[in-house]
């Protein structure tokens, strides 16, 4: 099924198309890393009780905990990854919408030729020109607010990807340091036969362990510098709220909204005579007397 939908994306959306599959399979395996993850702590924690052994038991239990952060730590990223993928989204359902201009443009000026060879008298010709100059002026505003959205939701996505990889491995880094702490609690003197151990005397250095984690944890705070944008100054045609351009909504801002809607489903009332599923204004300097 998906790759059927793949084949039905528009061309322009389709390499896009791929690499938000492609991060969705990513995202799965992440999530199942963290489903893994927390299962070996589990099992870990199960393992080292039934050694007999006080101390292994103490530290793998208390080790165990720790990995299932770690696990916790995975999904939390994963969650972060389908945001920056849903913004993806809102630059692929734009390059959707905008295909149809460009289709209908290049449909325009094939007719065009194809009449000026076989029937260069054809008074169709000047209806034909002054088709695709209205088709150029629609594209030209088109193709800008693909730009501009492009820009803004390509720096928007890749702040949040590249944030949450520096989170995650801040809170990796962060707990398995601690954990470092706790295996330097285990004695791993040999012993010969006969020698009985002595009793675990780190248990509650152990569990100190484990409240600091918890602690740097909840207080660690994002040491980022801020991404930098001037898209506040976009208004919702996708295009700078200062511009006084005629052709205002060429791209339906419900589509740039990310909303995952294939743009030949939309309601026909959305759609022009040319089949576009953009709702366009010629610019006055474009129009023939």
């Amino acid at each position: 099924m998906a790759s059927l939908r793949g084949m039905q994306q528009p061309e322009l959306a389709k390499k896009l198309f791929k690499i938000i599959k492609s991060e969705n399979h990513a995202i799965g395996a992440y999530e199942s890393a963290s489903r893994e993850r927390i299962s070996i702590a589990s099992q870990l924690s199960d393992w080292g009780e039934a050694t007999g052994d006080d101390s292994v038991s103490d530290v793998s239990d208390k080790i165990g905990v720790l990995l299932s952060e770690m696990g916790e730590q995975e999904d939390l990223f994963a969650q972060n990854l389908e945001d920056y993928r849903s913004v993806l989204k809102q630059i692929r359902n734009t390059e959707s919408s905008v295909q149809p201009s460009r289709d209908q443009k290049g449909k325009i000026t094939d007719e065009i030729q194809r009449l000026k060879y076989k029937e260069p008298q054809s008074t169709k010709l000047v209806q034909l020109e002054q088709e695709l100059v209205r088709a150029e002026a629609q594209n030209l505003v088109a193709e800008a607010q693909l730009t501009n959205i492009t820009r803004q939701k390509l720096k928007e996505a890749y702040d949040i990807h590249s944030a949450a990889v520096i989170e995650r491995a801040e809170k990796q880094i962060l707990l398995a340091r601690h954990m470092r702490r706790l295996i330097q609690l285990l004695d791993d003197t040999p012993v010969v036969p006969g020698d009985v151990r002595p009793p675990f005397e780190h248990s509650a250095q152990a569990r100190q362990i484990l409240n600091d984690a918890e602690d740097d944890l909840r207080e660690w705070q994002p040491s980022i510098d801020p991404v930098p944008s001037s898209a506040t100054e976009m208004g919702t045609n996708l295009m700078p709220s200062s511009s006084t351009t005629a052709g205002e909504s060429t791209v339906d801002p419900s589509v740039a909204g990310g909303d995952d809607v294939p743009a030949q489903l939309e309601s026909p009332e959305k759609r022009d005579v040319s089949g576009s599923t953009m709702v366009q204004e010629t610019p006055a300097e474009y129009q023939r007397p």
